[in-house]
């Protein structure tokens, strides 16, 4: 409706009127005339004259766009399809708030400057996370986010017994008094601020990720058996007696994958994934099911996890664990000497894991030839199994497989949940070998339905912006870097390339990070454009269907598609039309998600860093920017060197050179330069650490934290 009506106004050479455009209506189209002008309107696409008539929007100086804005009051605006965002003064807000869709005047185009006219709509979120405190006799929250420049009142009978310090998640009811002025009650009582674990769970509140299931939810886990019942075993293969086990980190009690491993009279390989078949339990228009489609995923913050599926299930009948029959999806492959795929089989099955390995044992063994206790008559297996995934990543790599090698860190904490130290997260060969087995599995899936050309859910990861790429390498030339790559048609055989003639380079780790940042983001759609990080022409994912909602409906269209033979025009056009908001919502909390554990580790480094205030540290510059460094700890932990505080001499960002250059004495800092620093400030809440040059004379030396 509203791309015909523009079409109406654009087609034509003057500014035309209201029954005009009607008369190029049908009579349903025109009871919704009104609604799609306004709207119109509002988005800039089409402007009233002084008498009335409409016509396309031609006043280049005025922009739709979207609200960033600043605790300190000032923001930018983010127009889309333009590269630089308009800067807002502080007097220029007028009653805006972050993440409003705002009308700009641009005041100046040189320095892109502009004031915001009105806003267009209101993106408050329903729900808000803050502490509770008492003013002047009147109840108020203390917002999480301090670049949303509001008051919130709560009604005396609506706080829900909360007190001062405790963290809440409020409800906004109305606006009052002012423009920016709420009135709001309280929904949940997150916990007291100074209780062990409120931190972290009033981050994830902020996030929508709540720690608690609703009631229906927990009145269905009473039909959740705790055990397989004999009749479930029907119609699936039974693989009880095979040699069957899984691989995971110390402390995993949600086991989603096992493996078995097969060398054939033809030399080729038979390797075996099995998935725990969540979607036999968790069935679509259930209460676990929606709450599942809400969650999207678990999310892994420091010490704990919130999980999609409630215990009973993620940790229970659904787990893998050993001596004990669980359901599964298995997808058995026939792979060759040279990594490819040449057959696969996917169907129901039950197994039992004889054994929950990890990975630390499982290193020991294929890394340094050590055989833990209780792993003797897994070793040959194990060895057999580390020679597919050579195999597998060789071929992978051949084809164009990116392997960026970011590092990860992680907090350790105590039994209050306080953060003791930050390491960075170990990734041995028996992670990559389950890594590369998944992956083929994922694959191996994708490929069957694919072909089928059935409605699916894929993971996808588009190509990267040329420009992007090009404005890497012009930033690594700064630094004296010349890179050989064809931009003419970026691959990921390119980016591989590039990679490759910078892993020499002391600032690698920095620099395959940034390039990395110039990549796409990987999401779920329904659309098969291929994965361009692995090189794969057909991905999805099928191996995590305890803590990923896609993987859980990839089991369900398995078993639509493959075990019940349910292909018809009903089905399909049932998928056709759901699969596309389950992928968009999968795709918005998975990115939901990662902010969140992002925000928690930097709360938890922050934390950790309060107990390490006035000590030296060497680091690196892994970031100059207008207002300063920032700089990271060999344990990943980082932290800025205001510009301000850089006191001997006038710093001026240098943006051709990416550096920050003394107007006196020419000393420069860049990308790459290690620098001694010492903790000056840490702000917990917000996850920040300030750093200050160190001086001769500043104690404890230069004390390294663990790596």
């Amino acid at each position: 409706m509203e791309e015909k009506i523009l079409s109406i106004i654009e087609g034509q050479n003057k500014a035309i009127t209201y029954e005009e455009i009607q008369d190029k209506l049908t009579e349903e189209e025109k009871d919704e005339l009104g609604k799609v002008l306004i709207e119109l309107q509002k988005t800039l696409k089409i402007r009233v004259t002084n008498k009335g008539k409409y016509e396309k929007f031609h006043d280049k100086k005025q922009k739709l766009g979207t609200l960033i804005a600043n605790p300190k009051g000032f923001g930018f605006v983010v127009v889309d399809g333009e590269d630089e965002d308009y800067y807002i003064a502080r007097n220029n807000m007028n009653g805006a708030i972050n993440g409003d869709t705002v009308v700009i005047n641009v005041i100046d185009e040189l320095k892109h400057e502009a004031v915001i006219k009105h806003v267009n709509e209101r993106n408050l979120k329903d729900l808000l996370v803050g502490e509770f405190y008492i003013k002047d006799n009147k109840n108020f929250i203390d917002l999480e986010d301090d670049k949303l420049n509001i008051i919130i009142e709560i009604d005396p009978e609506k706080t829900k017994g909360a007190v001062p310090g405790h963290k809440v998640v409020v409800k906004i009811d109305n606006v009052i008094e002012k423009t920016n002025y709420y009135q709001g009650e309280v929904v949940r009582i997150i916990g007291h601020k100074d209780d062990a674990g409120v931190d972290i769970l009033t981050i994830a509140a902020k996030y929508n990720i709540i720690d608690i299931f609703p009631e229906e939810v927990e009145k269905e886990l009473e039909t959740i058996p705790t055990e397989v019942k004999p009749e479930e075993y029907q119609g699936r293969r039974d693989l009880r007696e095979e040699i069957i086990f899984t691989i995971d980190g110390d402390d995993t009690k949600d086991i989603d994958d096992a493996i078995s491993i097969e060398i054939l009279k033809n030399g080729n390989y038979e390797l075996g994934v099995h998935i725990a078949d969540v979607s036999h339990y968790v069935k679509d228009g259930t209460a676990l099911y929606d709450e599942a489609y809400n969650r999207g995923t678990s999310s892994y913050l420091a010490d704990r996890v919130i999980p999609m599926l409630p215990h009973q299930l993620s940790n229970g009948i659904c787990s893998l664990n050993p001596e004990v029959d669980r359901l599964a999806i298995s997808c058995v492959m026939e792979i060759d000497q040279k990594g490819n795929i040449i057959g696969s089989d996917i169907f129901e099955s039950v197994i039992k894991s004889r054994k929950q390995m990890t990975y630390k044992n499982v290193n020991k063994i294929i890394e340094e030839d050590i055989i833990p206790e209780g792993y003797e008559e897994y070793s040959d297996k194990l060895k057999q199994m580390h020679d597919l995934a050579k195999i597998l990543r060789k071929a992978k790599v051949t084809k164009g497989y990116i392997d960026f090698g970011t590092e990860e860190p992680k907090i350790i904490v105590d039994e209050n949940g306080k953060a003791i130290d930050v390491q960075k997260r170990v990734r041995g060969e028996g992670e990559k070998l389950i890594e590369d087995f998944m992956i083929a599995a994922n694959e191996a899936v994708a490929t069957t339905i694919f072909y089928m050309e059935l409605p699916f859910i894929y993971r996808v990861h588009g190509n990267p912006d040329e420009e992007k790429i090009q404005n890497f390498l012009r930033f690594i030339g700064v630094l004296g870097y010349k890179v050989n790559a064809n931009l003419k048609n970026v691959t990921s055989k390119t980016v591989q390339g590039i990679l490759d003639q910078l892993k020499d380079k002391e600032e690698y780790p920095i620099l395959s990070s940034m390039l990395l940042r110039s990549m796409q983001k990987a999401i779920y759609d329904v659309t098969n454009i291929g994965h361009f990080g692995l090189a794969s022409k057909c991905y999805t994912h099928f191996t995590s269907p305890i803590r990923r909602f896609p993987d859980l409906n990839v089991h369900r269209l398995l078993r639509t598609y493959l075990f019940k033979h349910s292909i018809n025009n009903d089905t399909i056009n049932y998928f056709n039309n759901t699969l596309p908001q389950i992928t968009k919502q999968s795709s918005e909390r998975e990115r939901a998600a990662i902010e969140c554990e992002r925000d928690v580790t930097d709360m938890k480094m922050a934390e950790y860093m309060q107990a390490h205030i006035g000590e030296v540290y060497t680091g690196v510059i892994d970031t100059v920017t207008t207002y300063g460094l920032y700089v990271e700890l060999p344990n990943m932990v980082e932290g800025m060197i205001k510009i301000d505080d850089l006191t001997d001499d006038y710093y001026i960002y240098q943006e051709s050179t990416f550096s920050l250059i003394g107007k006196r004495t020419k000393k420069r800092y860049m990308l790459g330069n290690k620098v001694e620093v010492v903790v000056d400030s840490v702000n917990k809440d917000k996850g920040l650490i300030n750093f200050k040059l160190a001086k001769k004379g500043d104690k404890n030396g230069n004390k390294q934290p663990q790596s």
